[in-house]
């Protein structure tokens, strides 16, 4: 995926906000990135746009031969449930199905058959840990269970990139660095690329590549500790 001359403005009542000012970046198939920056900086939206969730105002997202910019809604929604996997801060569950119901449903509206989906479903809650507790609904689970819960959805349908908002916010220690460590399984088993939004630099530190975002445009990529 290649990203090139991103911009993006707010409009409200107050002046307009400049979020992303010209934000260039490439992130290949098993790469890991992590985007840093303040509170506010628009990591958010800058993954939400490479993710086809949001649209730029100006500038082109290809993948592969596609040009992201071109496609109408359905065509974006099609292509985000087939290329890319989405994990937020907040794990969204449905709260009325169980855990493994929950990981169906990307594979439901891809069309797929109940016995690949299930076979898929069961396959990703064994390798995240959850396989006693593929029959509880998000309320019987505890936090780090329900993100897990959320990762093993994003990957149903094989994504070649994970998109992660924050996926450690609301987990204390513990959960962050099982759910990090899972990150980095995944990235190796399924050779899927992850880009990783925080604003913490220590999360940020399991990434080869760093970039910082500043004054709506990525620095060049640094080391993660430096």
């Amino acid at each position: 995926m290649t990203a090139v001359n991103i911009h993006k403005t707010y409009t409200g009542k107050a002046e307009p906000v400049h979020v992303l000012r010209g934000v260039d970046i490439t992130i290949n198939r098993n790469d890991l990135a992590a985007i840093v920056g303040a509170s506010g900086s628009g990591k958010s939206t800058l993954l939400h746009i490479l993710g086809g969730l949001d649209r730029p105002d100006e500038g082109t997202i290809r993948f592969r031969d596609t040009d992201l910019s071109k496609m109408d809604d359905e065509a974006l929604a099609g292509f985000r449930n087939r290329n890319i996997g989405f994990v937020f801060q907040f794990h969204h569950l449905l709260p009325e199905f169980t855990a493994l119901e929950n990981v169906f449903m990307p594979g439901l509206i891809a069309g797929k058959t109940m016995p690949e989906i299930r076979q898929r479903a069961e396959y990703l809650l064994e390798q995240t840990g959850l396989k006693n507790r593929m029959d509880h609904r998000p309320s019987e689970l505890s936090g780090g269970e329900q993100q897990r819960v959320a990762v093993a959805r994003a990957l149903m349908n094989e994504p070649e990139i994970i998109m992660a908002d924050e996926p450690t916010g609301n987990l204390d220690e513990a959960n962050t660095d099982k759910l990090l460590s899972l990150l980095l399984d995944i990235r190796e088993k399924e050779q899927t690329a992850i880009v990783l939004i925080t604003h913490d630099h220590r999360i940020a530190g399991i990434a080869p590549t760093v970039h910082r975002l500043q004054r709506g445009q990525l620095e060049r990529p640094a080391e993660p500790n430096s």
